[in-house]
């Protein structure tokens, strides 16, 4: 209906998951990452909640495209089952054959889905359990989850179980009869609602991706959008879309903070003030309170006047004179400077945004040079003894990493530009550029960034080295005194250069304490994040304090 009136080729706001309107906002980004993480562990439970409409069902769509290729998935979608249904849905997800009497016996079922884990585990594959809306599970069935996990080898857990649900699902499973189940929760992450940044950064996302030109809802309306839908995506939806429709019915291009209001106003059934109300209420309140005294006060002096004789009998009182206050000059507080929107720099800055642009920049933090025409940058880093890593994440990684980054934005017109991303405080970022420096907000670089980056770093061990267990040399002495130092240990004199199981576990200790792959394999990511705990002379770092290993 209001499409064509704003100029879009469809409903942004529709409530129905589509995969073309993804906003992976850094909390999503991190739960994402949390559930991959422990698809790569050996086996247990992981825990993801949220409030309803928060985008649970959003994440789980993207772990199944993200599914690594070794891995089989079942997906239970209504846990409202009894034990017996449970595992005999788990077996039809994956493709069990079963007799129409094994069908109805626990023991059998739990028999033939060992078999094919002990098959699946022979063959390098690992099995996935995904169950949603678990807060709906049963005590009896969440038991029979629990002994599900007893499936293993050896050495390792057989079955790893993926729990999504509602806040009560920990509740649910804070219960002393489930403390057992509780225990084996290897990884726990609630996905909290969007902050007033994300949430903007959700609604011209939305627009844009159904073909908006231009901006639909103004700043102080996406506050609006903010308070009233306290950051839950799915009422976001919900408000937005009548808002449009309410803007369309007065034939209005603009929509405004009144207009979010009224349409909050009809999905909520109550009408809502503006945030400026309640100071106005309050401050009314204050005013009547002060009338109040002055009244009295005035009453009290006019009754002294009209009684001069009382007043003359009362023995007079010597006031002290008044104290002296000294003056205080104020001090000027320092300006900050708000950040920009990263379009409107990329506008300004044409010509300056180029691949060219971009590694010349990070080149110059390193201390090295970019010499034009001489061969492609990362063959003239590597001759300056630096290492390009190409990467696609969230700014959760960039963190992690600590290292400045050149990002790859799209803007409206579809052109893509590079900058480097060189330092990160709060909601703010510095790029830079070939003329100057410029402070942006990271929610309008968000808008532009699908997630690839490339960062520099200089390796401490042979270039492009992968340290692996069985290894010996220079490079796993490296690897074990970077350890050791980052954990606060002594160091071992001389320290071993052989990559023992003891060395694994220390590796797979720090890649899960900094949310990386566990796989006690020291990859580039590893050595990037030890590398930049050490925070080396003339060494950039993206944020000024490096997350620690704690």
């Amino acid at each position: 209906m209001y499409t064509s009136f704003f100029g879009l080729g469809e409903k942004p706001f529709a409530i129905t998951p589509d995969p073309r309107y993804l906003f992976m906002s850094e909390r999503h980004a991190e739960a994402l990452a949390h559930l991959l993480y422990g698809i790569t562990e050996a086996g247990g439970f992981i825990q993801l909640t949220g409030e309803v409409g928060t985008g649970k069902t959003t994440i789980v769509r993207s772990l199944l495209e993200r599914m690594p290729g070794h891995a089989d998935v079942a997906v239970i979608l209504n846990p409202q089952l009894t034990p017996v249904e449970f595992v005999l849905t788990i077996c039809e997800e994956l493709g069990i054959f079963m007799r129409d009497e094994d069908a109805t016996s626990i023991k059998d079922l739990v028999d033939l889905l060992n078999r094919r884990l002990l098959e699946a585990h022979a063959k390098g594959r690992r099995i996935v359990v995904i169950v949603d809306e678990a807060q709906n599970l049963s005590p009896a069935t969440l038991e029979q989850v629990r002994l599900l996990t007893n499936l293993e080898t050896a050495s390792q857990k057989l079955l790893q179980i993926i729990l999504i649900g509602q806040p009560e699902l920990r509740e649910v499973l804070d219960r002393v009869e489930l403390r057992q189940l509780a225990q084996r929760i290897t990884g726990r992450y609630h996905l909290s609602p969007l902050s007033r940044t994300e949430t903007a950064s959700y609604v011209n996302h939305r627009l844009k991706v159904a073909g908006a030109n231009g901006e639909i809802f103004s700043n102080l309306a996406l506050r609006e959008v903010h308070r009233l839908s306290g950051g839950i995506p799915r009422i976001i939806n919900v408000i937005c879309d009548r808002a449009l429709l309410g803007a369309f019915t007065q034939e209005q291009h603009r929509i405004g903070p009144g207009m979010i209001r009224e349409a909050a106003s009809e999905v909520y059934g109550r009408s809502f003030s503006p945030p400026w109300m309640k100071v106005l209420v309050g401050s009314a309140a204050g005013v009547a309170v002060m009338g109040l005294a002055l009244g009295v006060v005035t009453l009290t002096r006019n009754a002294e006047v009209q009684t001069p004789v009382a007043a003359a009998a009362t023995p007079a009182v010597v006031e002290p004179p008044p104290v002296q206050v000294p003056q205080v000059t104020p001090v000027a507080l320092p300006v900050i400077p708000r950040p920009q929107d990263v379009a409107d720099v990329l506008v300004e800055k044409v010509g300056m945004t180029n691949t060219e642009s971009a590694f010349g920049q990070l080149l110059s933090l390193w201390g090295a040079k970019l010499t034009p025409k001489a061969g492609r940058p990362c063959d003239q880093a590597k001759k300056q003894g630096l290492e390009c890593v190409y990467q696609q994440g969230s700014w959760a990684q960039l963190r992690t990493l600590n290292r400045p980054a050149i990002l790859t934005l799209i803007d409206e017109d579809s052109n893509a530009h590079q900058v480097v991303v060189s330092g990160l405080v709060g909601d703010t970022a510095k790029i830079n550029l070939p003329d100057e420096t410029e402070m942006v907000s990271v929610a309008s670089l968000s808008r532009l960034w699908s997630g690839e980056y490339l960062v520099l770093w200089r390796p401490q061990v042979r270039s492009g080295r992968v340290l692996s267990p069985g290894m010996q040399g220079d490079g796993v002495r490296w690897l074990r005194t970077r350890l050791n130092t980052v954990a606060g240990k002594p160091e071992e004199e001389p320290a071993s250069d052989y990559y023992d199981e003891d060395l694994v576990k220390m590796v797979e200790d720090f890649q899960r304490q900094n949310r990386l792959n566990v796989d006690g394999i020291a990859g580039v990511q590893t050595q990037i994040v030890l590398d930049a705990l050490g925070n080396a002379p003339g060494t950039p770092v993206l944020v000024a304090q490096a997350r620690g290993t704690s």
